[in-house]
């Protein structure tokens, strides 16, 4: 018994913010913007997480029957309490479905697909849909140019459903975390240890804080590994894949599975430099993306790769 993915959707908020815009909230010029982040164009929403993530899975859902449960795969909740999958639920009107979070901040998709194919195989669920919607923009630290210039703002959703023609989809699974990297990548405030009521709460503990750089150079090696471990554990070869989805963290990081992973770069499905860095959605709408552009095909094998907050970084071979 595997998974299939029967649906997909995807939100692009309609107004685009050029980095020539971006340069004037970060005092950087347009340039300084492309060289580091190789991001020329990201997506900035003016509706939150809740509508841009049922406004992909309506797409997702478009000629199928309602999930019998729905995973929220988001990096920032709308909220602390209740779960953001319960406004997802809201939005698309499907009552007395179950839904929960799964919270593994970039790599939230792919953990919450790992999670639906574990799911299914145990026939808990039959249907399950996964929503990924973020609004990098909103947590913009002006004092942090780099990583201020990488966010932007999409969402995706995938449906996945069981594997009727018992032919083995999902092939491989790997996660690990370093919490020693747990600094390199925060929102500080919003939770106990940096309550908006503490005195001690900073404006910028509510804003987005990366050490990009360091976080390129541990993931880099990290991510060596973790390609050469993948293609010891499986009967497929690297040249078997057809496409790699990373995380869209930069172009930097994008660029480096040709570089460092040894795959082909025109099999690196890259939508950084039109979307940026759009947290946990940004790898469901790569993925998303090159299914609607035909790019990725029934039968296709794809990687897909990534690291989150954590530091923490996971792989999955799975066919699509």
């Amino acid at each position: 018994m595997s998974i299939k993915i029967t649906g997909t959707g995807i939100y692009l908020p309609p107004y685009i913010e050029e980095s020539k815009e971006t340069a004037k909230l970060i005092n950087k010029s347009e340039d300084w913007i492309i060289s580091k982040t190789g991001v020329i164009e990201r997506r900035k929403s003016d509706i939150d997480v809740d509508k841009m993530g049922a406004i992909a899975a309506e797409q997702a859902l478009e000629g199928n029957n309602p999930p019998d449960l729905i995973i929220n795969a988001s990096g920032v909740p709308k909220q602390t309490i209740p779960d953001t999958s319960v406004f997802f639920q809201k939005e698309l009107g499907l009552k007395n479905i179950p839904c929960f979070s799964i919270h593994g901040t970039c790599l939230s998709f792919l953990i919450a697909l790992n999670n639906a194919n574990s799911l299914i195989q145990s026939n808990t669920y039959n249907k399950i849909l996964i929503i990924s919607a973020d609004r990098g923009t909103i947590g913009r630290n002006p004092k942090e140019p780099e990583s201020a210039a990488l966010l932007g703002d999409g969402a995706a959703a995938v449906l996945v459903e069981k594997e009727k023609n018992n032919y083995n989809n999902f092939h491989y699974w790997k996660m690990n975390t370093w919490s020693d990297g747990a600094e390199l990548t925060e929102v500080r405030g919003g939770g106990t240890s940096k309550h908006p009521q503490n005195p001690n709460t900073k404006p910028e503990d509510n804003l987005f804080s990366m050490d990009g750089p360091s976080i390129y150079k541990s993931a880099r090696k990290k991510a060596y590994k973790m390609v050469l471990e993948t293609f010891k554990n499986v009967e497929f070869e690297k040249s078997n894949v057809s496409w790699i989805i990373p995380h869209q963290a930069s172009e930097k990081a994008v660029t480096a599975y040709h570089e460092y992973g040894g795959f082909e770069p025109n099999k690196i499905i890259n939508i950084v430099n039109k979307t940026g860095n759009c947290v946990a959605a940004s790898m469901p709408m790569a993925f998303v993306t090159a299914v609607h552009d035909d790019r990725i095909k029934q039968g296709d094998l794809l990687y897909f790769i990534g690291t989150g907050a954590g530091l923490s970084m996971a792989c999955a071979l799975v066919s699509y």
